[in-house]
């Protein structure tokens, strides 16, 4: 299928490249600064504990604002105006359900990876294993977007046509994710997330400005004039309904996309994982608190580029253009600054898509290294003190390699949309077993099991079966119709449905540790015993 027949007009490839190609090498260049001094798996998951909030807060920014934010939601502003913003209205939201229930409290209970969480008044092994499973799968879900964003972002500027420039496009961003993690580690990582937070919102609040500065500072100009761009259907931008309201069962499909958006944060590993790159729970505290002020900033800067695209392209102009909804933010940075713009603002959207990746790879290898190798195969008994980093390296590659081929098949999705499919998997499979073990004295192994497996099994067989995947003209399989589940997000029901699964399967058994679970207590509550973060 070939979504990108041609590159934008007017837009300069080698200039394009020019900009991509500086800012691989300037990260590059601080990823190997940060590579230095000891390698240790604190060092390389943690970034060795050395951040500070802010700088976490930053970084978390970063991380979490993906090309689901720059490129995914803007379209959909461009497109279906209200609609389109909800999706912001989720993410953000998301962030109050984390910092009240599950930040500090993580800091203060784990070490590395959400199955030391768990895994803390429970049995290991299997646990452990379920951890790393839901990890992997998540992380694989949400890599996809970014992926397929990259592929959408170069080759509309590049000008790439076929299928195989494609694949190389979105293959060549895999192999830079890969090199970053396996040089820098965490902190790398983290270094890249905090510059890329810092051009992304910096373009963001510019290019919200530059648009607000042509229509004389007032918000109601700038509406009126994306209403008028949009013709006969232009009313529709500023009510709800142009996307979910169609029917009954759209507007159940919006009930489930905000439920999966608003609980789906708390339960992302890449995201989980950041809260152990700081030295106290007091500062997982502040890096939420930083986080939240600078992606609601960002979101207010997205709404107006949104808007804007809609009032100085128009819906019909992104629509017919390569990338579609994608291609919304580019095709405003061109109208308003030509090719120089164009080449910087999506320079910027590059970075946001490598930072992203390389976080979500080191989470998902992280997890298979310490969780798996370390925990389950080997018994906690490691001779070897660099066997647990080198397994989390090889690991990364393998990792990347599956989220090129991915990125590869689903380069036709929006962005923001597949971002949507993570969400609902992690707040099926993670969020309410996190939940439940930091709340519920008589939650155990075989509830949690169940509550991890039935969630994560319910969401991705309904993503499977939904129209996200087949039965339509935008689905990832147009071809193929195997669609019996009407929604196109599942979170409605596979999240209760993990929430139920561990309830009876805690109560059909009768394992029960109050000791143990009194001793995560007071840690998860006074951060006593955090430092050293024993697991056992």
């Amino acid at each position: 299928m070939m979504i990108l027949a041609e590159g934008l007009p007017g837009s300069n490839p080698a200039l394009n490249i020019s900009i991509f190609g500086l800012f691989v090498l300037a990260t590059l260049v601080v990823v190997f600064r940060a590579s230095r001094g000891p390698k240790t798996a604190a060092d390389y998951y943690a970034g060795g504990r050395a951040f500070s909030g802010r700088q976490n807060g930053i970084a978390i920014a970063g991380d979490y604002l993906s090309a689901a934010t720059f490129l995914g939601i803007t379209g959909s502003i461009a497109v279906y105006g209200y609609d389109g913003f909800l999706y912001s209205i989720g993410f953000l939201v998301a962030w109050l359900v984390a910092l009240l229930l599950v930040a500090e409290l993580l800091r203060n209970t784990g070490k590395f990876t959400m199955g030391d969480v768990l895994a803390f008044r429970m049995r290991q092994r299997p646990i452990r294993a379920a951890a790393a499973t839901s990890t992997i799968t998540v992380s694989l879900f949400y890599l996809l977007a970014q992926m397929a964003g990259a592929g959408i972002l170069v080759s509309l500027l590049l000008g790439i046509s076929s299928d195989v420039g494609q694949a190389v496009v979105i293959a060549s961003v895999g192999v830079v994710m890969i090199i970053y993690v396996l040089v820098g580690g965490m902190k790398g990582t983290t270094w890249v997330q905090i510059i890329k937070a810092v051009l992304l919102i910096a373009a963001a609040a510019g290019m919200a400005l530059w648009v607000l500065g042509k229509y004389g500072f007032n918000p109601s100009d700038l509406l009126q004039g994306a209403v008028d761009q949009a013709g006969a259907k232009g009313q529709s931008l500023l009510n709800p309904g142009a996307k979910y309201g169609a029917s009954g069962t759209s507007k159940i499909d919006f009930l489930s996309l905000g439920v999966a958006l608003v609980l789906g944060t708390a339960g992302l590993p890449h995201v989980l994982m950041r809260f152990y790159t700081v030295p106290t729970s007091k500062d997982a505290r502040r890096s939420v608190v930083w986080a939240i002020g600078l992606i609601g900033l960002c979101y207010l800067c997205i709404l107006v580029i949104g808007y804007g695209a809609a009032a100085l392209v128009g819906p019909t102009a992104i629509n017919a253009a390569p990338g579609k909804e994608n291609a919304a933010a580019p095709l405003l940075a061109q109208a308003l600054g030509g090719p120089v713009l164009l080449g910087f603002v999506s320079a910027v959207a590059f970075a946001t898509i490598l930072a992203v990746v390389a976080g979500l790879t080191i989470t998902a290898s992280a997890s298979f290294a310490h969780d798996i190798y370390v925990n389950v195969i080997k018994k906690g008994v490691v001779e070897d003190k660099n066997a647990e980093v080198r397994v989390a390296r090889i690991t990364s590659i393998v990792i990347g390699v599956v989220a090129i081929v991915g990125g590869i098949l689903a380069k036709n999705q929006n962005v923001a949309f597949l971002v949507a499919l993570a969400f609902a998997v992690a707040a099926s499979a993670n969020l309410p077993t996190i939940l439940y073990s930091l709340f519920w004295k008589r939650f155990n192994t075989q509830g949690a099991l169940w509550s991890i497996y039935g969630g994560l099994a319910s969401a991705v067989l309904l993503i499977v079966f939904s129209p996200a995947v087949s039965g339509n003209s935008k689905a990832m399989f147009p071809g193929l119709d195997i669609a019996w589940f009407p929604l196109q997000n599942p979170g409605l029901v596979s999240i209760p449905a993990s929430f139920l699964l561990g309830w009876l399967g805690t109560k059909l058994s009768k394992e029960s540790d109050d000791a143990k679970y009194a001793e995560m207590e007071i840690r998860s509550l006074t951060g006593a015993g955090a430092e050293k973060a024993t697991v056992h």
